[in-house]
């Protein structure tokens, strides 16, 4: 039995997700977040097998939410949802630990395709996620901005664009509000904008923000 942990704050996508797999032999939903913050609480206490999570939520967001339950469990395997299927976010994000990464317009069967492989020790990408990967690394000089980003520095820019307070980075992230606006500062440098309005028009310009949750 494959043992699986929810994780996403609209509870229509929860709910069409646990329909999926109540139907399928082998597979249990036995829990369900809304949060990050719930996701974590969640699995100091129970075992999943498998963490499928959104990337984008408020508050703590899927991807520090992925660091601090693999501290807790490093063997657990964390499939991504979301709606980022450009390069270099996904990149990312299986470098940062993800097992696997899927989209959220995946039909029922990619996501339980996904599910198998990655609990069976394998990793999963999505398909056209993967092609668009390969080309994007076949054209080295496409208008990428966001591929100058360490790991850390995309997780940051992330949370600014949804509208997150320094303070409440600060907290979230364990490091000092002054270490936060460097890494603002950095942000701000690199990617040749002028403070968290025109990040936020960059992100949203490049697919990199659901506006849906401005």
């Amino acid at each position: 039995m494959i043992n699986i942990l929810l994780v996403d704050d609209h509870e229509l996508v929860r709910t069409g997700i646990c329909r999926i797999i109540d139907d399928v032999r082998g597979m249990k939903v036995i829990g369900e977040a809304q949060s990050g913050e719930e996701a974590v609480k969640w699995c100091r206490k129970n075992h999943p097998d498998v963490v499928l999570m959104d990337i984008n939520m408020p508050g703590m967001g899927g991807l520090d939410a992925m660091h601090k339950i693999l501290r807790i469990n490093e063997d657990l395997k964390i499939i991504m949802l979301t709606m980022h299927t450009e390069n270099p976010f996904p990149s990312k994000v299986m470098q940062a630990g993800a097992s696997g990464y899927i989209s959220k317009s995946a039909g029922p069967d990619e996501v339980l395709n996904a599910i198998r492989l990655v609990h069976s020790g394998q990793r999963y990408l999505a398909p056209e996620i993967a092609q668009k990967i390969a080309l994007s690394q076949l054209s080295p000089t496409a208008d990428d901005p966001f591929s100058v980003l360490s790991e850390r520095e995309l997780q940051i820019m992330m949370m600014i664009t949804k509208g997150q307070r320094v303070v409440d980075i600060s907290e979230q992230l364990g490091l000092s509000p002054k270490t936060i606006n460097s890494y603002r500062y950095r942000l701000f440098d690199k990617l040749d904008v002028k403070g968290d309005v025109g990040l936020t028009h960059l992100a949203i310009r490049y697919g990199m923000l659901d506006t849906a949750m401005l």
